[in-house]
């Protein structure tokens, strides 16, 4: 039988057992100070943010999403970390679990003096509703978390005044066009921001894009393509084709999706956590005080089965050093 003194221990091993084996957990918070330290040109920081857990199509990690308690940690430790707000994936009321979670985080947001945005998961299915789904997903966006009758508003982000919506594409079957036309109504705006680049017959529907996880060339089966290339090839094309696009740039800690169970067997070295240091600072190349990069997206709070989370740390490997803990 599992003594209620026991919790915490076992909850510290199911985090545990999603970093690398071989590393201990590093500092999170010193890898965010010194590459993005408060100073005049840095950006604001985000972290993409599951809210499935507890969900039974997703692994167990020790905690449910639709906890208030376990989500009043979460945005505290995100805040000590000089993280500005989650991006939230949200699907609309394709998945009434999710939504429910985004609602608590929306009102913690409030209270905690945190932030949080809408990233819209396209649908997957096949079906031919894509843009049908998306336009309902934005009314109930507006109405729940964006509009002025939203309980949690003030906590919603904004650039230049205006709400800040990320799209994660799937299939591609949505017409943006008409999404677009329907968010041009509301009282505020949107900026819509695209992961990568937009279908072409869409670019002007959005605002700008981010930059997400992703090898320079291929998944190598050792990880050691780790996004160095990706990120040249993203930062340069924002600066030099889309000039007056929002650009949100990437960061993170690694990949490796062998937990999921849509796996495609995919892996990036962490490299004790010098990817994550890395991908943190690579934007500094094309932006600086003159010209700044408005945020940086690190991918992702906690993606536990896909390798991504900085939730529990960072991976190190320098053994014998202390670390200072792992947030």
């Amino acid at each position: 039988m599992i003594k209620p003194y026991q919790i915490p221990l076992l909850l510290l091993i199911v985090l545990g057992s999603f970093i690398p084996s071989g590393c201990n957990k590093g500092n999170v918070h010193q890898a965010i100070n010194k590459h993005l330290p408060e100073i005049n040109g840095s950006p604001k920081l985000l972290a993409d943010y599951q809210p499935w857990f507890g969900d039974p199509d997703h692994i167990h990690v020790g905690y449910n999403s639709t906890d208030p308690g376990a989500i009043r940690k979460q945005i505290q430790q995100a805040k000590n970390m000089g993280i500005y707000a989650f991006a939230i994936d949200w699907y609309g009321d394709r998945k009434p679990f999710l939504d429910r979670s985004t609602t608590v985080v929306a009102q913690l947001s409030k209270e905690m003096q945190f932030h949080f945005a809408l990233m819209y998961d396209e649908t997957e299915e096949d079906t031919g509703h894509a843009t049908e789904d998306a336009l309902e997903a934005m009314d109930k966006a507006y109405k729940q978390y964006i509009g002025p009758q939203a309980p949690s508003r003030e906590a919603y982000l904004l650039y230049q005044g205006r709400p800040v919506i990320f799209i994660f594409p799937k299939r591609g079957r949505t017409n943006w066009d008409q999404v677009r036309q329907m968010v041009n109504g509301w009282e505020t705006p949107p900026w819509i921001i695209y992961k990568d680049e937009p279908p072409p017959q869409y670019v002007n529907a959005f605002d700008g894009q981010y930059a997400w996880v992703h090898p320079g060339r291929k998944w190598m089966p050792d990880g050691s393509d780790w996004g160095e290339e990706y990120l040249k090839k993203f930062y340069t094309k924002m600066k030099t084709r889309y000039p007056d696009k929002i650009v949100v740039g990437g960061a993170w800690p690694g990949f490796n999706d062998t937990r999921a169970s849509w796996s495609l067997n995919r892996h990036m070295d962490a490299r004790c956590g010098k990817t994550f240091e890395d991908t943190l600072s690579m934007f500094r190349r094309y932006y600086d005080e003159s010209h700044p990069l408005p945020f940086l997206m690190i991918a992702t709070w906690n993606d536990y089965e896909e390798g991504t989370a900085i939730e529990a740390g960072l991976p190190r490997c320098d053994r014998g050093v202390s670390n200072g803990g792992s947030n």
